[in-house]
């Protein structure tokens, strides 16, 4: 009981002694500005349309007071206890400067200033006739500041004119009102208007009014006429220039594929300068062949000028990866009247390089280990900005503790691949997208040695396509991709291990899997003001299918068919990963994700291969339990002899995590979070008891939890995620939940159930 009250008396002191040490250091006569609120009186708004106002006026107000953690100015606390450094270096400044928070003055703030922010916001909002008044409360050394609001009705919308004579261009803007934004009965909205011309000028631009932009469109708005209502009347303005009000054609297209700055294009001889289809391309060196041009630019001549061809075409010129700047430019022609000469002057990278990557790693199943990467590449192999990356690498993996200590990996290997920015297929087909389409061939091998158990060669090869519909879609279709796997130098020991486990025995299986591929990419995450952004990525991978119904394989008839005296695999499986960011404030979040997936072995294969069954656990996914651990369903290997650990896999995984991600200060963010998951059999194993997939399924999940930091250096994130179990799949039914045993001040429980992860980047 004493203890108990100690813990009670522990955090009252420190919320007093937070409190009350922030106000300790003000200077004399200074007092802390804890923050204002802005109050709405009006009794004519609806309650939601008073908040949202309310809150949108709240984050105008400025100076922003000392930022709060759970009531505390933590930071703040920091920088006063930290005291005045003596030198610009060392922890004290470092303390103070960097994770501290200087105390936020209420000298500092501008009642006057912060009224007239808000009575011009309100006012752009249509009320216009609002007043604002401003006080402030001091007590105990801190200050707040009150601004209260008194809008009038809020003014709408009457009518909505737009220019009505006969010029090109009066017509052109008539063609676009069914999708202004400026609607009859809405409130009247300045940023609205604004939009409002913005999005009049993109419709010009689409349309070939080159010379255009918002600023020449003027709107002028009534408010003497109707009853708290007003009349909008857009118009040309009388100074826009003449060539602003004019369509514009484009003429010439001239390149520049090796532009330098320094070369004047009167130096070019005659034989560099290459007329091909409706442009030109000037070039001493003859670096391209002129069909890249061509795919690449979206103007042909006599096109109507648009801003999407303009922007596409220096898209695409951007993502063939070859040229380090790209500039575009448009000349009034000479020659012809109200026409556009296009000329693009593109500067290229160095054409071969040499990178070499060596790495220290960690992976989801505990090793730690070293890699060295050498890729040589050359971004013009053929003259077609194809790009052709060799690359050979090298490395060793160990595990320090653990079932695995002693059993080291090395691997060493290679790989070759050559893209084309273009699809190679019998029909003509580039897409409309920003980004280049793509064509990739890829050839590989690797030796993986582990010490004191086998070896296995893996070949594999693919050919297949990947294109973006926009920034948030992609797809990738791999019409045929191979692998084949062979195992050699077993040993004696691990043949050993395999009598006392049989699942140890499908690593030794030669493997050979060939079929298409197919993946989908849909993400928003990119886009940073959204609330909730979503990343979305599905799967399919169809092995054999073809070939297995040609042959009318039927391993459940003992009718195996083999290529090259190998079995060959022959399944469906599908997977899906589904997460969702939830933003909770500035530099908070809800992080979420959901993983499906199933494999469906048949014909010629009564399971999947090794290489694409399902796991779970590991830094990346359920971090209570080590990788590959868990699994499949409630099965779990008795024999205590095995010196190391199997991989536990499956046909069928659900999987799902989520994790509360908050900025602590300066580069360390923390987290707090929940996994779940488990993978199971579809069919029947004698060697795993309760491996295979029920109506029961769910009280077979493993559940783990656990706190982490992540400190983001910019270039890369290291993450460090401890974690425990809170529920056990494999112990007996009633005894799987073992929340009650959680003891973090026993040593042994530690030492079981405790498990530190130390990746790079995030889980999710």
């Amino acid at each position: 009981m004493e203890t108990k009250y100690l813990k009670y008396f522990i955090v009252f002191s420190l919320f007093f002694a937070f409190g009350c040490s922030n106000t300790k250091y003000l200077p004399k006569g200074e007092l802390l500005y804890t923050g204002a609120s802005v109050k709405i009186e009006d009794s004519i708004l609806k309650k939601k349309e008073k908040t949202a106002l309310q809150n949108e006026l709240q984050s105008l107000l400025r100076p922003l007071p000392n930022k709060q953690f759970l009531g505390l100015r933590i930071k703040l606390w920091i920088y006063n206890i930290a005291g005045e450094p003596k030198k610009k270096k060392g922890t004290r400044y470092w303390l103070r400067n960097k994770v501290g928070e200087a105390p936020v003055l209420y000298s500092k703030v501008d009642l006057d200033y912060n009224s007239a922010v808000l009575r011009n916001y309100v006012e752009n909002k249509g009320f216009f006739k609002v007043r604002v008044s401003a006080d402030s409360t001091a007590k105990d050394k801190r200050a707040t500041a009150e601004y209260t609001v008194l809008p009038k009705k809020q003014y709408k919308i009457k009518s909505v004119t737009f220019p009505e004579d006969s010029s090109a261009i009066a017509k052109t803007i008539a063609k676009t009102t069914r999708r202004s934004l400026l609607k009859v009965g809405k409130p009247y909205d300045l940023d609205v208007i604004k939009s409002e011309r913005e999005r009049i000028d993109s419709r010009l631009k689409e349309k070939g009014f080159y010379y255009f932009n918002p600023d020449y469109i003027l709107a002028q708005v009534d408010s003497t006429k109707g009853d708290y209502e007003v009349s909008i009347k857009l118009k040309i303005k009388d100074e826009t220039p003449a060539k602003a009000k004019v369509a514009y054609t484009i003429n010439d297209i001239v390149v520049y594929p090796n532009f330098s700055i320094l070369k004047d294009s009167a130096t070019y001889k005659k034989e560099d300068i290459v007329k091909y289809k409706d442009f030109t391309i000037i070039d001493s060196t003859n670096t391209f062949r002129p069909r890249v041009f061509d795919r690449a630019l979206y103007f042909k001549k006599g096109d109507l000028y648009n801003r999407s061809d303009h922007n596409l075409s220096l898209n695409r010129f951007v993502n063939l990866g070859t040229f380090n700047f790209v500039k575009n430019e448009f000349k009034e022609s000479d020659s012809i009247k109200n026409a556009l000469d296009a000329y693009y002057y593109l500067t290229l990278l160095p054409k071969k390089f040499i990178r070499v990557e060596v790495l220290g790693k960690t992976n989801s199943a505990s090793y730690s280990g070293t890699e060295i990467n050498a890729n040589w590449n050359n971004r013009n192999l053929l003259r077609g900005a194809e790009l052709f990356t060799l690359s050979v690498f090298g490395g060793a993996d160990f595990q320090i503790s653990g079932q695995n200590k002693g059993n080291n990996i090395y691997k060493i290997g290679g790989e070759a691949s050559l893209t084309w920015p273009r699809l190679i297929t019998p029909f003509n087909f580039q897409g409309s997208s920003e980004f280049v389409p793509k064509t990739k061939a890829t050839l590989g091998y690797e030796y993986q040695n582990r010490i004191n158990l086998y070896a296995l060669n893996s070949f594999r090869g693919s050919f297949g396509y990947l294109w973006k519909e926009n920034i948030r879609k992609e797809h990738q279709l791999d019409i045929i991709e191979v692998n084949y796997v062979s195992p050699n130098h077993v040993t004696p020991y691990y043949l050993e291990q395999v009598e006392k486990d049989k699942s140890l025995s499908k690593v030794l299986e030669k493997q050979l899997i060939f079929g298409p591929t197919y993946s989908y990419t849909y993400t928003n995450t990119m886009q940073k003001r959204k609330k909730n952004t979503f990343y979305f990525n599905g799967e399919l991978d169809l092995a054999g299918n073809i070939t297995g119904l040609a042959t009318k394989a039927n391993i459940k008839k003992n009718d195996t068919i083999k290529l090259f005296d190998v079995p060959f695999s022959q399944y469906v499986k599908l997977k899906t990963d589904f997460r969702h960011y939830f933003k909770l404030g500035k530099e908070s979040q809800l992080a979420s994700r959901l993983i499906l997936g199933i494999g469906l072995p048949y014909g010629n294969s009564s399971s999947l291969p090794s290489i694409k069954q399902f796991v779970v656990g590991g830094t990346n996914s359920i971090r209570a339990f080590r990788a590959r651990s868990i699994g499949p369903g409630s099965y779990k290997d008795k024999d205590t002899t095995t010196t190391f650990l199997p991989d536990q896999s499956g046909d069928l995984k659900l999987e799902f995590n989520t994790e509360y991600r908050a900025k602590l200060f300066s580069i360390v963010r923390g987290a707090i979070f929940l996994d779940a998951g488990n993978v199971w059999l579809l069919n029947n194993d004698t060697n795993k008891p309760g491996a295979k997939i029920s109506k029961n399924f769910m009280k077979e999940i493993a559940v783990g939890a656990g706190v982490g930091l992540r400190f983001d250096l910019s270039f890369l994130v290291l993450r460090t995620d401890i974690a425990f179990p809170l529920r056990i799949p494999y112990l007996p039914e009633g005894q799987r939940w073992v929340i009650d045993d959680i003891n973090f001040g026993s040593g042994s429980w530690r030492k079981d159930n405790l498990i530190l992860n130390i990746a790079i980047g995030y889980p999710f």
